[in-house]
Order: C-alpha cells, then structure tokens, then sequence
C-alpha cells in the first residue's frame, strides 16, 4: 500500500489559473478569451501581465468560441475559459461545427463542473459534459484531480495540436501529486499497485479513490488506484494490464454514469478483455443545491460508494 498525504488544499481552478500566466510568460502565441467570469476562471493574473492577449467577450459563450477558432488561423493559442455548463452545453453547435470538424487548436478550459460547483445547484452543475465532448471526433478530454495536475495539464495542452476540453472544479480538494510533475496526455498514471481490484478515477474522486483504498488495505484489501486524468485518447493499456491482473474494476467520476468514464472502461473491457465492472457516477439524475460533502454522499459519489463497489464487483469475480 502507498500511502498518499495532502498538507494543504487548493481548488482546481486556481491551477488553471497559474498554468495560463505561466504560459503567457513562456509562449508569446498564447492568448486568453473570458465570458464574463474572470474572477471564477482565475485569469485576472494573465490579464494584469498581458492585457493585449485577452479579450473580455461577455456573457456572448458562442461567439467566444467563433472568435477563438478565428484567432488559430493567425498562429495563436486561444484558451477559452467559462463554466462547464457554458463550454459545452451552451455552445455544442458552435463546438462542434467551427472547432472540432476543423480539428481548430483551441483549449476548451471549463471550471465550475459536476456536483462539487455546489449551491449554485442544478442548472449550474453540469454532469454531462465528459460525453458530449468526447464524442466530437479530433477532440481530447482532460479531467485532471488537484491543482498541481490541472497547473501541469494546462502547460501541457498549448504544445498539443488540436483542439482540447480542460475540465476543473470550484472546491478546494486535497494536493497529493507533485508541483514538478510532466503531464503526459493519454497517459494513465498508477497511483497504488494492487491486486484485487482495480479502481479507475478522475477529476476529484481521485482523491475519493485514494481514501477508499486506505480503508479497504485496513480489511486486507489489495487496491491498485489508476488516475485516468485524460478521458481522450484513453490509456487502453494501462487498463487492459491492471485488469487482467486484478480481475475486477470499478470507475469513479462525477458525473453521469451514462457517457463518463465509466463507459469507456466498459467499452475497453467488452472489446478486450471481458470483466467485471461497477461504476461510481451520477445515475440518469440532475443534482440540486447542497455543500460538495453532502451533494457527493447524496449522489454516491464519495469514497464510502467506491469502497462499497469495490467489495460488490470482487463478488463478481
């Protein structure tokens, strides 16, 4: 068993947000388009540096996105940052159409998503986004799980060709990985060997995932924890080698069971390597206004709900 500390929290967000000024200082192509919500994106700091490389759009999410599809034509890098709600489901024809067909080197930096958003409730708490953006050909999904790895993803998506959906939240949660760390796109890293069961999480419940694994070595419960930090390209390997050693899975997202991460696991079992499976999301359900902790537990998504899968898909076996 590994065990994982965390001395401080900090909200995804925020690693967004020091990512993007560290861009500006290092690649003069990258620029920054806001609708209306600087101060929830984090960006105030790259505006105060590079004024001339941001464009303040409004509450205007599809003409961000034209704007921004127009501004790679000329060499830049546009970062579009809003909510999750508003990156995707607001603006999916625009995506779609004026991005992804082009295969447009836009980043699709989305903050405040799934659950966790909390008492902004359910309007603002989208659970849906993973899929819809992973289902656009040429599109890569980001989910990362503290700040240091969003602050690390960020860097790493403006050497990438093409366009990206970057995925982060409003809650501080736990940093566990390294400040110093090289993210690597479509790389699974495995977090915890095991040999029991396998758990595979992103964004948040990563950490969720890491809690589950200290309370079940306490039962002698072998856990190998995977962070799938890229939702797409996925990390077919690294799933396919920690299953057929363990035998048994369970996903953890936060979001809808149908189209998260979950599918794509299942997905890649079914093709590959037929196993058990029991996935940890939202069941076919909006969500409402309550703190993170009680919305997770309510929409059993915490550790407790892992823990519980975990002993449910060993049964499988």
């Amino acid at each position: 068993m590994t065990k994982y500390t965390y001395t401080k929290t900090q909200d995804t967000r925020s690693g967004f947000g020091d990512g993007l000024l560290e861009l500006g200082r290092t690649n003069p192509n990258v620029v920054a388009l806001c609708a209306d919500l600087v101060g929830s994106l984090k960006m105030q700091d790259f505006i105060n540096e590079f004024p001339e490389r941001f464009f303040q759009v409004g509450i205007a999410e599809a003409n961000m996105m034209g704007l921004a599809a127009g501004m790679t034509i000329g060499g830049k890098i546009p970062f579009t940052g809003t909510f999750a709600n508003f990156s995707t489901g607001r603006v999916y024809d625009q995506i779609r159409q004026s991005i992804a067909y082009s295969e447009k080197n836009v980043k699709i930096c989305a903050s405040h998503a799934g659950l966790t958003l909390g008492e902004d409730g359910a309007t603002h708490q989208i659970l849906e986004d993973i899929g819809m953006m992973k289902m656009l050909p040429h599109m890569t999904v980001i989910n990362p799980c503290d700040y240091n790895q969003t602050k690390a993803a960020t860097i790493a998506i403006a050497a990438h060709e093409g366009p990206v959906y970057l995925r982060f939240g409003r809650p501080k949660v736990p940093i566990f990985t390294p400040a110093d760390q090289k993210f690597e796109i479509g790389k699974a890293l495995k977090l915890i060997e095991g040999t029991d069961v396998t758990i595979f999480a992103t964004g948040h419940l990563v950490w969720e995932a890491i809690v589950a694994e200290a309370e079940l070595a306490k039962e002698g419960i072998s856990v190998e924890v995977i962070n799938i930090h890229t939702i797409k390209p996925l990390d077919v390997e690294a799933i396919l080698e920690s299953v057929r050693k363990t035998g048994c899975a369970v996903s953890a997202e936060e979001h809808q069971m149908n189209g998260g991460l979950g599918d794509s696991v299942a997905q890649t079992l079914a093709l590959h390597h037929p196993a058990p499976l029991e996935m940890v999301a939202v069941n076919d359900s909006f969500g409402e206004s309550g703190t993170p902790e009680e919305l997770m537990t309510k929409y059993g998504i915490d550790a407790a709900h892992i823990i519980k899968a975990a002993k449910k898909v060993m049964k499988r076996k």
